[in-house]
């Protein structure tokens, strides 16, 4: 159970990053719209950092996506 958590962990930090390189925006602007450093936004996309429902509906947010599009590890591919 806990290697099932771990993946759909790092698949969720992937989306993020995925997302975010889709819109061409950097870590740093990201980080700047959180109110945290990009080395603290960066722990988020590798997915050592936990982030809260509410951290995650920001990140939501500044990207403009839903939710359920970041938490979807369905379609997350390895990468």
């Amino acid at each position: 159970m806990k290697d099932m958590l771990n993946f759909k962990i790092k698949a969720i930090a992937a989306n993020i990053r995925h997302t975010r390189e889709g819109l061409n925006y950097t870590q740093e602007y990201l980080a700047a719209k959180l109110g945290i450093s990009q080395n603290a936004y960066s722990k988020i996309e590798l997915g050592y950092t936990k982030i809260t429902v509410e951290r995650l509906f920001q990140i939501a947010s500044i990207l403009e996506v839903e939710v359920s599009e970041l938490i979807n590890t369905e379609k997350t591919v390895a990468a």
